[in-house]
């Protein structure tokens, strides 16, 4: 890591912390709600284009039957939710949507599937997918469940930029919600990908019963990590009937500004994005967002299986609030992409 200590904090070769204590960011999280506003806010200006947010696109290229129990997923087999099994995408399908995506303002075309692994078949074909996609000039992640150090050297050979896979929660919160997998099984698809010289997208969801010190330690392990996140999706539990989740009381607009901003601090240069949970959120919620730090949504109208505000709803509020969406050049400047 090339780290250098510096007022007995470990820092990076580009000054960024690794070695945050939980009861310091707890500490972020109890600041008076317009302290911790300017401050993280401070940080985005010195990292971010200021008025300026990055637009990415979700596909579902193959829907349920997933054999996971995470307890806020429709696409678990172990719960009814009404979402139906659908076999992975036609490539021409996939091309469609991106170029569409594309033609629409985005610069990142992410791909999902409902794996807990892939098998060699599904990389082969997933592979394919990615060049034609980078082919258009735009940014590829994927999201395929667990990978092996081999499975992402194929992806990264392929073209792709970005590899989504989320913590969820604190290490303490994962196991009430997740039984098939452990963290460490997370943290390892996580290693894979980095040593593979591919990007990580990496995030969680607030609003699933977890407590504040919950949020706080899912940010510490992210920002603990060897390298930080380029990615960092902070998501607000979108409840689906027939998941173990649904009914769950959730945590206010406040609280969840308050994880956008304290994941800005403690992760500077991140691209933290305001993800699943848009189509529930007032404008002045998404406001607020933007305000503490958040660089990037998604854009479109699913996130796999789930609602997102459309396209129009999205052009008329960042309009109303004089944000400019990043352009195409402007991705490729930043990313070193395509």
């Amino acid at each position: 890591m090339n780290a250098v200590v510096t007022e007995n904090t470990l820092r990076d070769a580009d000054g960024l912390r690794h070695d945050w204590r939980l009861a310091e960011v707890e500490a972020l999280f109890e600041l008076p709600f317009m302290d911790l506003m300017f401050r993280a806010q401070q940080v985005h200006r010195a990292h971010h284009t200021p008025n300026t947010v990055q637009m990415s696109t979700l596909l579902s290229i193959k829907t349920g039957a997933c054999p996971e129990d995470c307890g806020y997923c429709p696409q678990s087999i172990h719960y009814e939710t009404g979402v139906a099994r659908e076999a992975i995408m036609p490539l021409a399908d996939v091309i469609a949507a991106a170029q569409q995506a594309k033609e629409a303002g985005a610069t990142r075309f992410c791909m999902g599937a409902a794996y807990r692994s892939p098998k060699k078949k599904d990389i082969e074909q997933i592979s394919e997918m990615i060049r034609e996609v980078r082919a258009l000039g735009m940014e590829t992640c994927a999201t395929l469940g667990m990978l092996t150090p081999e499975q992402a050297s194929e992806l990264k050979d392929a073209g792709l930029d970005y590899y989504n896979h989320n913590v969820d929660s604190s290490e303490e919160y994962y196991k009430k919600i997740i039984s098939t997998r452990t963290y460490q099984h997370r943290l390892d698809t996580l290693e894979a990908v980095r040593n593979a010289d591919l990007k990580v997208c990496s995030g969680g969801i607030v609003g699933m019963g977890e407590t504040r010190t919950d949020r706080a330690g899912m940010l510490v392990t992210l920002a603990n990590l060897p390298e930080h996140p380029q990615s960092v999706p902070i998501n607000q539990l979108v409840q689906v009937k027939g998941t173990p989740l649904h009914g769950e009381q959730g945590v206010d607009s406040f609280e969840f500004i308050r994880t956008i901003a304290v994941a800005r601090i403690v992760m500077p240069k991140a691209q933290v994005r305001l993800s699943a949970g848009r189509q529930e959120m007032s404008d002045e919620t998404q406001d607020m967002a933007f305000l503490a730090g958040a660089s990037s949504i998604f854009y479109g109208e699913k996130l796999l299986t789930t609602g997102n505000p459309d396209v129009a709803r999205d052009r008329d509020l960042l309009a109303r609030l004089k944000i400019q969406p990043e352009t195409q050049q402007q991705t490729q400047a930043r990313s070193g992409c395509c």
